[in-house]
């Protein structure tokens, strides 16, 4: 199994970032008043003709000052989204990029994938985990771990992928590396995660985590999400973990976009931490982001994708064994926006 550990960055909420910069210009251009031209002063030269005898000179009208830009809404629509969590300790978007461009594989997986399919009326999200080991057919390469993707052609193929398990469209991917999820949970001024169990981190710092409430930086949350081996059962309660980190984060990122010295202070976050999809320019983050404010984090149902087991693949890998009925099942629930009739029915 690959020594790597996997962060997560759970959720595409953090899209909400880039609205900060949309908030910015609302912020500052609402602010401002543009002066009209100012009258030259007349030369007081003698005049023959008595001052009262002239008409009063009217000022031109001071222009309005211009109206603040305004963020379309979304239509009443149901929307997925991929978020990736790569464990390069480079830059993964240029990584990325450039398998995709060249076709040359790059060592970075995605060892946490989140499907987060948004409801049509936007009252909460649904996130599903896939285990990353989970044994699948990656189009074109055939079979390989699921997380194998994004090395093998960035993440377009990671999307793909997603996309043929499930018999769904993808309408828009995000990916996080390791530095960006850090100047994250930092540019937020850390984040408070209830910890289940206490433990320390066998990564890095060796992090003590206390069960309760734990008000973590961003190098702590990032061994948070990471964690397996303090575990008996490895990487089952590491994606438990990042599920109670994206809730957490959802929550965080909910006030965040109403505070402009915290919205101002992740801007640059969004433009240089954040790798999104070919087709996803900042206005369409903005308008995404904007039409997600009414979300409840709290009424919000993250779970992982039903699996059968562990097992070894033919070559001698540890693997998660698949569970096609359950890709199907889910599948064709957030193709009819049905999840919340198939979590009640399975008990998430």
């Amino acid at each position: 199994m690959n020594g790597r550990r996997r962060l997560w960055l759970a959720s595409v909420l953090a899209v909400l970032l880039v609205i900060g910069v949309v908030l910015a210009v609302v912020l500052t251009r609402s602010g401002q008043t543009t002066a009209g031209p100012t009258p030259s002063s007349a030369s007081a030269t003698p005049s023959a003709t008595p001052p009262a005898t002239k008409k009063p000179s009217t000022p031109p009208p001071v222009p309005a000052a211009p109206a603040p830009p305004s963020i379309a809404n979304l239509p009443a629509a149901p929307m997925n989204i991929l978020v990736i969590g790569s464990d390069s300790n480079g830059n993964a978007h240029q990584e990325a990029a450039q398998t995709a461009a060249t076709g040359v594989p790059f060592d970075q997986q995605s060892d946490t994938l989140m499907l987060i399919h948004v409801p049509a009326d936007r009252r909460m999200v649904y996130g599903i985990s896939i285990m990353r080991d989970t044994w699948v057919n990656i189009p074109g390469y055939g079979a390989y771990k699921v997380n194998a993707g994004l090395g093998l052609g960035g993440i377009d193929l990671t999307t793909r992928t997603v996309e043929s398990l499930f018999g769904i469209h993808i309408d828009h991917t995000v990916m996080l590396d390791m530095h960006g999820f850090k100047v994250l949970v930092d540019g937020l001024g850390g984040i408070d995660i209830n910890v289940p169990q206490a433990f320390t981190s066998t990564i890095e710092t060796q992090h003590q985590f206390t069960a309760g409430m734990n008000h973590l930086d961003g190098q702590a949350a990032l061994e948070f999400v990471r964690e397996r081996h303090a575990f008996a059962d490895g990487d089952y309660t590491r994606v438990r973990d990042n599920q109670i980190f994206m809730r957490a984060l959802l929550s965080k990122l909910s006030g965040a976009v109403r505070d402009p010295v915290s919205v101002l202070a992740l801007v640059n976050f969004a433009a240089n931490d954040l790798t999104v999809d070919g087709g996803f320019d900042p206005v369409s983050v903005a308008i995404l982001a904007y039409g997600m404010r009414t979300i409840d984090p709290a009424a919000s149902v993250f779970f992982t994708l039903p699996n059968l087991g562990t097992g070894t693949s033919a070559d001698g890998q540890s693997i998660v064994i698949p569970d096609y009925g359950a890709f199907a099942a889910v599948g064709a629930a957030v193709r009819d926006d049905t999840l919340a009739q198939y979590v009640a029915a399975h008990g998430f």
